[in-house]
């Protein structure tokens, strides 16, 4: 069973691109295409908490849409990255270290 201490970007890129592959998808997957559907994707991970109340707890039925709709996300953003051929870890740890110089640690 894959999990994330045991799985690399790399097997996830591989996973979703296996599957588009399969489905002969690549020609719908355009940067302007995939950039759309992370942004519907991530509009129905906010409507899980549409009317809901700041701490309220997620239930097994909302727990596993929740992990659906993220999972749908990460989704699109490893297709966009295939598609434009940018290294995900380089450019989390580049924007990390971006993050930090903006908000330091000293920083209220």
């Amino acid at each position: 069973m894959l999990q994330d201490k045991t799985t690399t970007v790399k097997n996830l890129r591989d996973l979703v691109a296996a599957f588009v592959a399969e489905r002969d998808w690549k020609q719908f997957h355009t940067p302007k295409n995939l950039a759309m559907s992370i942004a519907i994707e991530a509009a129905e991970l906010m409507e899980l908490f549409q009317w809901t109340l700041e701490n309220e707890p997620l239930d097994g039925e909302k727990l596993a849409a929740l992990r659906h709709e993220l999972a749908d996300v990460v989704i699109y953003c490893l297709s966009m990255a295939i598609v434009t051929k940018i290294d995900l870890s380089e450019a989390v740890r580049e924007k990390m270290e971006m993050n930090a110089r903006k908000y330091p640690v000293e920083r209220p």
